[in-house]
């Protein structure tokens, strides 16, 4: 499949080629810059980048310019701001499918989702973030906007909690002291202590809900997939818009969803 060509500053000038010796950590800070762009979900610009990656500006820029124009990166010039592009999707769709995500947790998900009528996600962790894998939409007009290739929030998602509550033991340790616990809607945990007794009660009762604390309008739960040590390697729930479905009824969907989970983590790679 094709790639089409994305737009690119105007101010972006055309790189000159590097020395034979310096490519290959030019190319190092290429990937660099990508994985710190997975990082920002709403974008950022070229001097953040910059900042962040302890690069000059310069250099930066030329790099994004050459990644937009690949189709790696994507430029919003209202924003100022850059964006994963196109083509790093594909190649994670490609992943995606040679690890047998894809294809083999697709039949699943709509078994689920035509149980329930709602739509139903499955997710992994990436680093600080959830991934979303794989989405089903339920019949219903109103879509959950969470779409493959999505990074989210680790701490205001019910995907985001089970993974963390069901991480090995040094990592949830590490992702309870370090996560940016960012406020998105006024019913986001952000206090830390809350945050964790709240991981605690996840593992306590096998699941976790979302309740408008990631979206408003919006609520979830979600059950881990556990490899054999009993640690999360992806995570499955189902969401719904708050007018839909109560609390209450949103969690009789629970076992249904443990068992899913259950089908998929004797089916799927665990990572």
């Amino acid at each position: 499949m094709s790639v089409n060509q994305t737009t690119v500053p105007d101010d972006v000038s055309a790189e000159p080629k590097a020395p034979k010796g310096d490519r290959t950590d030019m190319v190092g800070k290429a990937l660099g810059l990508l994985v710190l762009l997975g990082d920002e979900p709403r974008g950022a610009s070229a001097a953040e980048i910059s900042r962040r990656a302890d690069l000059p500006f310069s250099t930066t820029y030329r790099l994004l310019g050459s990644l937009t124009r690949d189709g790696f990166v994507d430029y919003e010039p209202d924003g100022r701001r850059y964006h994963l592009g196109l083509r790093i999707f594909q190649l994670g769709q490609r992943v995606s499918n040679h690890h047998g995500f894809a294809g083999t947790a697709l039949p699943v998900l709509r078994r689920v989702t035509e149980q329930t009528g709602e739509a139903t996600i499955l997710s992994v962790r990436d680093g600080h973030h959830h991934l979303t894998v794989n989405k089903v939409d339920g019949p219903q007009t109103f879509r959950v906007t969470s779409d493959p290739g999505h990074l989210g929030a680790l701490h205001a998602t019910a995907v985001g909690k089970a993974l963390v509550a069901f991480a090995e033991d040094a990592e949830r340790e590490a992702l309870l002291e370090e996560l940016d616990l960012e406020p998105l809607t006024e019913h986001t945990i952000t206090d830390r202590g809350a945050f964790r007794a709240e991981i605690e009660k996840v593992r306590r009762q096998g699941y976790a809900v979302m309740d408008e604390e990631n979206e408003n309008g919006m609520r979830a739960v979600a059950v881990p997939l556990l490899n054999s040590q009993g640690h999360a390697f992806a995570s499955l729930a189902t969401a719904v818009p708050v007018f839909r479905l109560s609390i209450e009824s949103l969690l009789a969907h629970v076992p249904l969803l443990q068992d899913a989970a259950a089908e998929l983590a004797a089916r799927l790679p665990q990572r």
